[in-house]
Parts: C-alpha cells; sequence; structure tokens
C-alpha cells in the first residue's frame, strides 16, 4: 500500500463506490475513478499504476453486475461471450502498448466521437428505448465482434474511460438491443476487457493489490445497487443517464486537454 492519507483512502472509497453504479447502469465508471486515483496515489508514481490499479478494482464491481444482470435480463450470453474474447485479446494488446500513448493526440479524437454520439442520441429520441428487435443477425454479431470487441476492447487497454459506454452505444446500434439489454450485456464483455487488460498491467507490476481490493468491496457495492436501479427504471433512465455520462466525459477530456 502506497502512503495516502486517510483522507484521500475515504474519497477513493466514495469515488469507487458512485464508479461502481454509473458504470453498472450506462459504463463510464472510469470517469471518476481513473482520475480519483491520478489525485490521490502519491506524486511521481507513474501514471500507469492508476491504470493497473482501476483495472483490478473495475472488474469486481463488473462481474457483479454482469451477474446480477444475466440472473434479471434477457441475455444472449453466447454472442456476449463471443463479443468478450475478442475484447479481451484486444485489451491486452492496448495494455501492452498504454504506455507509449500520447494522451493529446488520443483525447481531442475521443471527445469529437462523443460530441457526434451525443448529438445523436438527443435527436433521436427513440434510440435504445424501443425493445429488442429479436434475434442478432450474423453479420451483425460479425460487425459487433469487430467493432465492440476488437475495437473498443484495443481502446480500453490502452486508455480506458468511457469504455462501458462505446459498448453500450456499440451494441444498441449493431445489434438493435434496448438500453437495458445492452448495457446487460456490455457488462459482461467489459468484464472480458478488464480481464484483459489487468492481466498484462499485473505482468508489469502495475497493479496496487492492497488499494485494489479495499476500493474493489466499495465498487461492488455501487455495482449492485447501479444494475438493479438500471433493471427497476427502464431504458428511458438509462439514457437519460447516458446523456450525462457522455457530456461529463466530453468535459473531463477537454479539461485535461488544454487547463489541466
Amino acid at each position: 500500500m502506497p502512503d495516502i492519507s486517510m483522507t484521500a483512502v475515504l474519497l477513493l472509497c466514495l469515488a469507487a463506490a458512485a464508479a461502481g453504479w454509473v458504470d453498472a447502469v450506462v459504463g463510464g465508471g472510469g470517469l471518476l475513478l481513473l482520475p480519483a486515483l491520478v489525485m490521490g496515489l502519491p506524486p511521481g508514481m507513474a501514471g500507469t499504476f492508476a491504470l493497473g490499479t482501476n483495472k483490478a478494482v473495475a472488474i469486481v464491481g463488473t462481474s457483479g453486475a454482469a451477474i446480477t444482470y444475466v440472473r434479471k435480463a434477457p441475455i444472449d450470453v453466447k454472442i456476449a461471450l463471443k463479443i468478450g474474447v475478442a475484447a479481451l485479446a484486444g485489451s491486452m494488446t492496448g495494455a501492452f502498448f498504454a504506455a507509449g500513448i500520447s494522451d493529446a493526440l488520443l483525447r481531442p479524437m475521443i471527445m469529437v466521437v462523443l460530441v457526434g454520439v451525443g448529438t445523436f442520441v438527443i435527436f433521436r429520441p427513440s434510440f435504445g428505448t424501443a425493445p429488442a428487435t429479436g434475434p442478432a443477425t450474423r453479420q451483425r454479431v460479425v460487425a459487433a465482434i469487430l467493432l465492440a470487441g476488437c475495437g473498443i476492447g484495443f481502446y480500453d487497454g490502452l486508455f480506458g474511460p468511457g469504455t462501458g459506454t462505446f459498448l453500450v452505444l456499440a451494441l444498441t446500434a449493431i445489434l438493435h438491443f434496448d438500453m437495458v439489454n445492452a448495457s446487460a450485456t456490455a457488462k459482461i464483455v467489459n468484464g472480458c476487457t478488464n480481464a484483459g487488460a489487468l492481466a498484462t498491467f499485473a505482468v508489469q507490476g502495475y497493479v496496487l493489490w492492497q488499494l485494489a481490493l479495499l476500493l474493489a468491496a466499495f465498487n461492488l457495492t455501487g455495482s449492485l445497487i447501479g444494475a438493479r436501479t438500471a433493471l427497476k427504471k427502464g431504458s428511458s433512465f438509462v439514457r437519460v443517464v447516458l446523456l450525462v455520462v457522455v457530456f461529463t466525459l466530453v468535459a473531463k477530456l477537454a479539461y485535461d486537454q488544454w487547463v489541466g
């Protein structure tokens, strides 16, 4: 355990719980926890420790939310696992290259995509709120494996924040899921991306295990509450949370790019 004040530890625990709730509902929990870890860890400690520790925390909460969804939501687990296997490989590859990526180059690209996505969701009120259209075709499943699995999985290992949100959007658009079903499926896929990235970070020694175990307990609690909230409130509620997370993520990335 690094030398962290009790106040910082308490704040990190609260951030982990809040991140678990947000991540279970619509993804994007890393938006809260990753910056909190960067600020809470001792000065001079490599940012890669924050990335690795965040993955160790997130995989616990994501797994808890996934189990809750599988028990209560109509999820096609076979499709989720196919996408998840591709996502695991993508995230391991992304994590391998994480140390050499330039945030200054990546952030503007992500902001443009997020603004476009947020605008699309605003002007398409029915997006993700209509019931699922039935079994996905083979072509759509392949497209989801390539984009949501390999592509977003690579991004998760490389950078991370917003992965769950991107997964929900991709699964809704490609497989025509409603947002509750997409969020449920995204938890299984995101669990695989977290596992792949965590394995790479762990081998490289970039995980603070004692701190991660403490934060994981709070993250799991938040995730279980969030999953139950999404199941109870339905797709319209998830859509609202999605928009809040998307534009908050844009604001955070913009701040990091031009102010922080």
